[in-house]
């Protein structure tokens, strides 16, 4: 799919046109709106709760054990752990041989950008299964364990040593010494959470994309279809699948706003490279001298709102028939 470009994109004449503005717009507009929910939902929630004028609802807010546990108690955690290994792994492997075979160029596509993302996420959630299944076994075998409440006080923003409910952490926790490493372990949590969401909505956009609208078009004689383009297409999804299917992740609507960056500063990173060196472009619809440009550009900026919004009912489904079904063996 190297397009190459028909004007040339290093010069400013390529840039100073209406084309190059109403893209821009569809571009830098939702990462505004984008910038804004992540400050509302995200940040100034947690500057109130540090100031003490305001207890949110911490729904949201990622307890310790949500990144490792299961979402059925008969389910253990250990088989999510195992499962997360294989899963990076297998995309680890991919990536080697994708990279080995075609080299760095690889990078200046999204699907790329999103399967590396996909890798991070499974990477950094075996290492909180191997972490949380550790200290679960050190816990059951020394008969120190914190309560549900404390778990849950661990993760309010702390304002003059006191918890959300006006509880001071030292007087509910049984092992101080412990604090410290669970309060370091929330950012990796919440980071995990973020990956969740903007790696589902990611996944969902280019493998949908491609073979809904790319693959179709393209003819077969021309074009290299080989295993390992199947397998940066699918195996992405198959395995997010898989551990949707066992983690017991919440997915909150706002955090689109991540997915919407993520795809933005993609955007904006092949804006940078073209302006500065005359290469091809990775898709055809980003080149800004294609008469249909903005029309294009505001396609793809839709398609992220159905693309959430399919995982997120996803999950949403999922939840509804495992309380229903498993009402006592349910823990999300």
């Amino acid at each position: 799919m190297q397009l190459l470009v028909n004007d040339d994109p290093t010069t400013l004449s390529y840039w100073l046109n209406w084309r190059v503005f109403v893209c821009a717009l569809w571009v830098l507009t939702p990462m505004v709106v984008a910038a804004i929910l992540i400050w509302k939902y995200e940040l100034s929630d947690n500057l109130e709760s540090e100031g003490g004028t305001t207890q949110q609802d911490n729904s949201r807010n990622l307890r310790y054990n949500e990144s490792w546990k299961t979402c059925l108690k008969e389910i253990h955690p250990i088989f999510l752990m195992i499962f997360r290994i294989i899963a990076f792994c297998l995309l680890l492997v991919a990536v080697s041989f994708d990279v080995a075979i075609h080299g760095l160029e690889l990078f200046y596509y999204y699907t790329q950008w999103t399967f590396t993302l996909v890798t991070i996420y499974f990477g950094l959630g075996s290492l909180l299964s191997i972490h949380g299944c550790f200290f679960r076994l050190r816990n059951s075998s020394s008969k120190c364990h914190l309560s549900e409440d404390t778990e849950q006080g661990l993760y309010v923003p702390l304002a003059n040593g006191v918890n959300g409910n006006g509880v001071k952490l030292l007087e509910r926790v049984d092992h101080p010494g412990k604090s410290r490493a669970l309060l370091t372990s929330g950012f990796w949590d919440n980071l995990f959470q973020v990956l969740f969401q903007m790696t589902a909505g990611a996944v969902t956009l280019t493998d949908f994309v491609y073979w809904s609208v790319i693959f179709p078009f393209i003819a077969l004689k021309d074009y290299e279809m080989n295993f390992l383009t199947v397998v940066t297409h699918s195996l992405n999804a198959i395995l997010l699948l898989g551990d949707t299917a066992l983690n017991s992740l919440h997915f909150p609507w706002f955090r689109i706003s991540y997915f919407v960056m993520w795809t933005g500063i993609y955007v904006i990173f092949q804006w940078i490279v073209h302006a500065s060196v005359q290469i091809w472009w990775p898709y055809p619809f980003l080149d800004l001298s294609a008469a249909h440009a903005p029309l294009w550009y505001l396609v793809v900026a839709a398609m992220h709102v159905p693309c959430y919004a399919m995982f997120l009912l996803l999950v949403k489904v999922k939840y509804l028939l495992l309380s229903r079904w498993f009402p006592h063996s349910y823990q999300c």
